[in-house]
Parts: structure tokens; C-alpha cells; sequence
């Protein structure tokens, strides 16, 4: 495999230190008997450290300018509506694929490097908590490509810089993945000290924690909230297991992400800020500049607006304001999320970095005739997070188990409250976010160039799809279902996922028919024989070979 070839001889990690090849070169007992200064790259680190090696996992989870482009831009954003694509001009999405791969394995050798070390430190909190935290790490990595591949190598993967043996690992079966991935979860919300004095090695590890900066609670949190997600998950193939772990965070009332406290906000979320962390997420807008094609979709306008009157009169959710903006003629119209063979293509620049410069920040070109991204989501590389979970998404979930009887008793008064936590959680969390962002050549903010109208709130979202709307439970989940799809309006991948698992959600035209990404070319040359035997058991290699929780 590529990822062997590249990655197990030449790298351990993609560190932010410039960890390469002469860790590797330590690990596999290179000649160094007399020859210390021969084997030793002046330019380069020959030792990596626990935290370097850690900080390199973290900056991996930034997701690359392919994925943007060929992946989230070209695909998961037709695939879901949450956007329409004006033109597909490019399908090259193996491009994206390849990357993914590239990011998931390069990556892999420097966790599994982590656990080794880890494995042989003397027991004590801190060291529990650092296993803990690769544990989480891992696991959503994990999560992220067997939901978008199905079977990926796994198990015995990574370890091809210790042993030549497993270069070429067999795929596992994904039910195996999340079974495996969800008790490692489960395993380190357990470990995890929030007290832990801060000695050595744990006092240098947590330095170099650029998603929560040693805050304990905040892991524990995210590895309940994500057990949460991927129960939910697999509730349809797994409903005994699934409920088990439901329950078990819900009724033990564990820690996970919160976003409202009964009446007061609280907003918390998983993120990469980038002007914080230090990892600058440099191809948003080159995703979206060079793409160019993305616009906002009939399909979620008609989820934020009661008609299609173009001076915006009929938005009801401030998220609009948020997500997009009006055309060159500022007027909202959205492109057909099923367009006709006459519908004018999308036309203008309002992608391009021209609009940095306030003065210019309404040139959106000619023939801009339809409402696109707002330019602050597409090009806020500093304040503008990389979203892994939100407390919105929690409460959404916990609605959704009550609602449906997952691992709880049947609850509609529960499920109410929320649901509404929910709506309440992403519109002040989406809104702060807006009201934090700038642009960054100018500087300038949201509130200077645009803004939200004041009678647009929670409240104006919840006169529309408040749960007392909804004439069944089945409207009810309809509702819940598409809250949920709009807030994770910058996590096309994981809106992608809750189109595959349920079908309440609203659509314009054909049902989903795409749900998984074909494997990228290089595996059918570097390990042939595993891939050729994952293709045949999951019943072939193309989107329309369900991966295995879909509905």
C-alpha cells in the first residue's frame, strides 16, 4: 500500500516539529555503533517526543485541501443538500480519496508509536489520561474513514515501522470497527482523571494539547458525546448494544458536551480554532475559490424561509444570514436543488479574496444570480472552528433516543426538552461564531459588513418547527432529523452519515442513492489481495454498495 510504502519506512507522524525519518530509522535498530554523527540529519529531529508525536495527531484532524474540494465541496454537499453544485466540472474525487487515505495512514504508525510508548510507563493518573486521549483521538479518526470507506484496514494497521510482517494489513469488518472502537471510548472516559496532579510525563504531554489544552473534563466529555453519536449510529443494526451504551451515559448521567443548561446556554463544543491551536485550516477558501461552484440550494432555503420572496422576507432562521448570502443583486435565490437542463448556470466571483478589502466586499462579479456561502464561512481561516462535535448535536441525539426509545424509556416531554435545548444551542452557537469572525487580510468583522435582524432567534425557528408543530411522531422526528442537518451545515460528513441512516429527512428528488467513497486506486497496487477481498465482501467497490449501519 501506498501508506505503507510513504509512511511506515519514511514517517512516523506529520508533527508540527518536523518529525520524519529519523525516528523510524531509531524504531527499526539502525546501524548507529560508531556512526552517530553519519546517521544523524542535522536538519532533522531524531527523537520525537510523546507530545510532539500527540500534536501531530491532532493537526491531522484539519481537514486537507482535497478533502474540501473533491470530497465536501464536489460531493457530500450534492449528496446531502445542504447545498446545490451549480456544475460538476471536476470528478476527480479520487484525488480526495487518496488523501484521506494518505491522512488516515500517515498518521496511524505515530498513534500506535504512542501507544507502545505508553504501554511501558509506570501506571499512574496522568499516564491513564494521556492513554485516554490518544484512545479518543484514534477513535474518531477511526470512525471518520470506516463511516466514509466501510471495511478499512485497521486492527493491524500502523505497525509496518516494527514489524515488515504487517505492511500490507487485512481490512477489517466495520461492525468490528465500532464494536471495537466504542468500548476504547468507553475505556477512556473510564481512565480519565480530571484531578490528576500535573507530573511528569503527563506536566510536558498536555502542553502540547491544541484541542483542549489539558482540560480533562472537556475529554471525558467528548468521549461520552462521541459513544452517543455512534450508538445512534448503529441503533438500526445494533439496537440491544446500541441501547446498552445509550443508556449507560444517559441514565448515569455521564459527562458529555452541553450546549444549554435547562434555561441558560452553555455552547460547548469540540473544535480546532485555528487562530488558537496554531493550525491554520489555509485551504478553506481555496476549496471554495477554486471550486467555485457551490451555492446555497433550494432544498435548505425551503427549511429556513416560508416562501421565495427575494428581499428575504420570508427567513425565519438567523442561520441563513450565517450560512449565506443574497446574490449580486441582493436578492435570495437559491439554486434548484434538481435544476433543470435551461437553468442558468451559477455565475459572479463571490468566493474570490477581492472581497477581503471592505471596499469591495460587495463585488460579487457579473451574473452573480445566485445566494452562495457567506464569504466569512469560506474564508475565516483563523476564527472560523473545525467542528468534531458540538453540544447541539448531544441534545439532539438525547431527543432522538427519547423520542424513538433507544436505550431510555419512550419520553415525549423529554424528548421536547431536548430538541429544544437543541435549536436554542446551534442558533446562540452558530451566532457567536458569526459575530467572532473576521476577515484575514482586513481584519474586518462580521458585524461591520452584515447582519442578522434582530426578531430572528430561537424563537422565530421554533414557531415553525417547534415539537407542539408536529402532528405525529413521525413529523416529530422529521423535525428533530432536520435541525439536526442544518446545524451540522459545516460537518458535511456528518450530515452525509445521517442521510444514509434515516429517511425523514427533507429531499428534493430521487432518495439518496450514494453511500460510501469507492477506495482510493493505489490500494488495488500496493495491497491488492486485502482489497480485492474487501471489495467481494462488502458486494463491490461503488457508491451504491451500502456500508453496513445504512438504512
Amino acid at each position: 500500500m501506498r501508506k505503507n510504502i510513504q509512511t511506515y519506512f519514511a514517517s512516523a507522524a506529520q508533527s508540527v516539529i518536523g518529525v520524519s525519518l529519523g525516528l523510524l530509522l531509531l524504531l527499526n535498530g539502525a546501524c548507529t555503533k560508531d556512526f552517530e554523527e553519519i546517521n544523524t540529519d542535522p536538519l532533522k529531529f531524531t527523537v520525537a517526543s510523546d507530545g510532539s508525536l500527540f500534536n501531530g495527531v491532532i493537526e491531522s484532524l484539519v481537514p486537507t485541501g482535497n478533502e474540501q474540494f473533491y470530497i465536501w465541496n464536489e460531493i457530500l454537499y450534492k449528496q446531502t443538500q445542504q447545498a446545490a453544485l451549480g456544475s460538476e466540472a471536476w470528478g476527480n474525487f479520487s484525488i480526495g480519496t487518496e488523501e484521506l487515505w494518505k491522512n488516515y495512514y500517515n498518521t496511524l504508525p505515530a498513534i500506535r508509536e504512542l501507544e507502545r510508548r505508553l504501554a511501558s510507563y509506570p501506571q499512574s493518573a496522568g499516564v491513564n489520561n494521556m492513554k485516554a486521549m490518544v484512545k479518543i483521538l484514534l477513535a474518531y479518526k477511526t470512525f471518520k474513514m470506516t463511516d466514509y470507506f466501510g471495511d478499512i484496514p485497521f486492527s493491524e494497521a500502523g505497525f509496518g515501522y516494527l514489524d515488515l510482517e504487517k505492511l500490507y494489513p487485512p481490512y477489517d469488518r466495520q461492525r468490528d470497527i465500532y464494536l471495537s472502537q466504542l468500548q476504547s471510548l468507553e475505556e477512556a472516559a473510564a481512565m480519565i482523571n480530571d484531578t490528576a496532579a500535573a507530573v511528569e510525563p503527563f506536566k510536558t504531554f498536555v502542553k502540547f494539547d491544541r484541542l483542549f489544552f489539558g482540560e480533562m473534563l472537556a475529554w471525558k466529555k467528548v468521549a461520552n458525546s462521541l459513544r452517543l453519536r455512534y450508538a445512534m449510529r448503529m441503533s438500526e443494526k445494533e439496537p440491544e448494544k446500541a441501547g446498552e451504551i445509550i443508556a449507560a451515559i444517559i441514565q448515569n448521567n455521564e459527562p458529555v458536551l452541553l450546549g444549554y443548561d435547562f434555561t441558560s446556554p452553555v455552547l460547548e463544543a469540540a473544535c480546532i480554532w485555528p487562530a488558537i491551536s496554531g493550525f491554520e485550516n489555509w485551504s478553506l477558501n481555496w476549496s471554495f475559490r477554486e471550486h467555485k461552484w457551490l451555492r446555497m440550494g433550494s432544498n435548505m432555503w425551503h427549511q429556513m424561509s416560508s416562501n421565495d420572496n427575494v428581499d428575504g422576507s420570508g427567513i425565519f432562521d438567523p442561520r441563513a444570514y450565517i450560512f449565506f448570502e443574497p446574490n449580486g443583486d441582493n436578492q435570495w435565490v437559491a439554486f434548484p436543488q434538481v435544476p433543470e437542463i435551461n437553468t442558468p448556470m451559477p455565475g459572479g466571483v463571490p468566493y474570490g479574496e477581492h472581497r477581503d478589502d471592505p471596499g469591495n466586499f460587495t463585488i460579487k462579479g457579473e451574473n452573480c444570480n445566485y445566494s452562495y456561502f457567506n464569504y466569512f464561512v469560506i474564508r475565516d481561516e483563523d476564527f472560523m472552528p473545525i467542528i468534531l462535535m458540538t453540544g447541539a448535536e448531544v441534545h439532539y441525539l438525547k431527543a432522538e433516543a427519547y423520542l424513538r426509545g433507544i436505550g431510555v424509556p419512550m419520553d415525549p416531554d423529554m424528548a421536547d426538552i431536548e430538541y429544544m435545548n437543541g435549536i436554542n444551542s446551534s442558533i446562540e452557537w452558530w451566532s457567536k461564531v458569526a459575530h467572532n469572525s473576521r476577515l484575514p487580510l482586513s481584519g474586518a468583522r462580521f458585524d461591520d459588513l452584515l447582519s442578522i435582524p434582530a426578531h430572528l432567534n430561537a424563537s422565530s425557528v421554533l414557531n415553525v418547527f417547534g415539537s407542539w408543530n408536529a402532528q405525529n411522531d413521525e413529523e416529530k422526528l422529521r423535525f428533530l432529523y432536520t435541525q439536526r442537518w442544518i446545524d451540522a451545515f459545516r460537518q458535511p460528513s456528518e450530515a452525509y452519515a445521517l442521510v444514509r441512516r434515516v429517511a425523514l429527512l427533507p429531499r428534493e428528488g430521487n432518495p439518496v442513492g450514494h453511500f460510501r467513497l469507492p477506495y482510493p486506486s493505489s490500494e488495488s497496487i500496493y495491497n491488492t489481495t486485502n482489497w480485492s477481498d474487501a471489495r467481494a465482501r462488502q458486494g463491490g467497490d461503488s457508491p451504491d454498495v451500502k456500508i453496513w449501519w445504512c438504512h
